[in-house]
C-alpha cells in the first residue's frame, strides 16, 4: 500500500494526466479534421487528373485515327488529281482534233437526212430500170452524199467523244475537289484534337504541381495524427494504471477502517456500553 505522501503525488499525477488526455484528444480531433480535409482535396485532385488523363487517351486515339484517315484521303486525292491532269490533256487533244476537222470541213447537212437519201438512192438503183446516163448520175450523187455523210458522221463522233471526255473530266475534277475538301476538314479536326491533347497535358501538369504540396501536407498531418494518437494511448495507459491503483487503495483503506471500527465495537460489547448505528454497520461489514 502506498504511503500518504506517495498517494498525494500519484493523485496529482492522475489529475494532470487526465488534463493531458483532454488536451491530446482535442489535438487528435483537430489533426484528424485537418488530415481528412487534405485527403478529400487530394482525392478530388487525383480524380480530376484521372479524368483528364482518360480524355487525353481518348483524344489521342481520335487524333491518330483522323491522321491515318487524312493520309488515305491524300492518296485518293493525289490519284484523282493525276487523273484530272490526264483527262485535261485528253480533252485538249480532242479539242485540237475537233478544230482541225472543222477547219477542213464546214458541214451543215443533217446526218439523218443524208442517211435517208443514201438508202433511197441505193434502193432506186436496185429496183428500178433506168437509162445508163441516169444510173451514172444517181451513182455520182450517191457517192457525193456518202462522202458528205462520212464527214458529218466523223464530226458527230467527234462531238460525242468531246462530250464524253468533258463529262469525265468534270466528274474527276469534282471528285478531286471533294477529296481535297475532305482532306482539309479531317486535317482541321485532327489538329483540333492535337490542340486539345496539348491543353490537357498543360492542365494535368498544373494539377500535378498543385498535388505535390497537398500530398506532402497530408503525409505530414497523418504522421502528426499517428504520433498524437500514440501519445494519447500512452497517457491513457498511465491513467488506467493510476485509476486501478486508486481503486485498490480505496478498498484497502475501507477494510482497514472497518477493522479498526470493529475492534472498537468489540471493546464496547465487552464493557457493556451502548452501540451506535455506525457501530452496528461496521460490525455487520466485518461479518460479511
Amino acid at each position: 500500500m502506498e504511503t500518504g505522501g506517495d498517494l498525494k503525488e500519484l493523485r496529482e499525477e492522475f489529475k494532470n494526466k487526465k488534463k493531458e488526455v483532454a488536451v491530446l484528444r482535442s489535438q487528435l480531433l483537430s489533426k484528424n479534421r485537418e488530415k481528412e480535409t487534405a485527403y478529400q482535396k487530394l482525392r478530388s485532385l487525383r480524380d480530376t487528373i484521372k479524368s483528364k488523363t482518360s480524355k487525353v487517351k481518348e483524344s489521342k486515339a481520335e487524333r491518330d485515327s483522323m491522321t491515318k484517315e487524312v493520309k488515305k484521303l491524300k492518296i485518293t486525292r493525289d490519284k484523282l488529281n493525276t487523273s484530272v491532269q490526264e483527262k485535261s490533256s485528253t480533252r485538249k487533244e480532242v479539242d485540237q482534233k475537233k478544230k482541225a476537222l472543222l477547219d477542213k470541213n464546214v458541214v451543215q447537212d443533217n446526218p439523218q437526212k443524208l442517211k435517208r437519201d443514201i438508202v433511197q438512192i441505193e434502193e432506186k438503183l436496185e429496183t428500178e430500170v433506168m437509162p445508163y446516163s441516169k444510173e451514172q448520175q444517181l451513182r455520182k450523187q450517191l457517192k457525193e452524199i456518202k462522202v458528205a455523210y462520212a464527214k458529218v458522221k466523223e464530226l458527230s463522233d467527234m462531238w460525242k467523244e468531246i462530250n464524253t471526255v468533258s463529262e469525265d473530266f468534270s466528274e474527276r475534277r469534282r471528285q478531286a475537289q471533294e477529296a481535297h475538301k475532305q482532306v482539309q476538314q479531317k486535317a482541321q479536326q485532327s489538329q483540333e484534337k492535337h490542340e486539345t491533347v496539348q491543353t490537357l497535358y498543360k492542365e494535368i501538369k498544373l494539377l500535378r504541381d498543385e498535388e505535390k504540396p497537398i500530398t506532402e501536407s497530408y503525409v505530414q498531418l497523418k504522421s502528426q495524427y499517428e504520433e498524437t494518437k500514440k501519445q494519447l494511448e500512452q497517457v491513457l495507459q498511465r491513467v488506467n494504471e493510476l485509476s486501478k491503483l486508486f481503486k485498490e487503495d480505496d478498498v484497502q483503506s475501507f477494510k482497514m477502517k472497518v477493522k479498526e471500527r470493529t475492534a472498537e465495537v468489540q471493546d464496547k460489547l465487552k464493557k457493556g456500553r451502548k452501540l451506535s448505528t455506525e457501530d452496528i454497520l461496521a460490525f455487520q461489514a466485518t461479518n460479511e
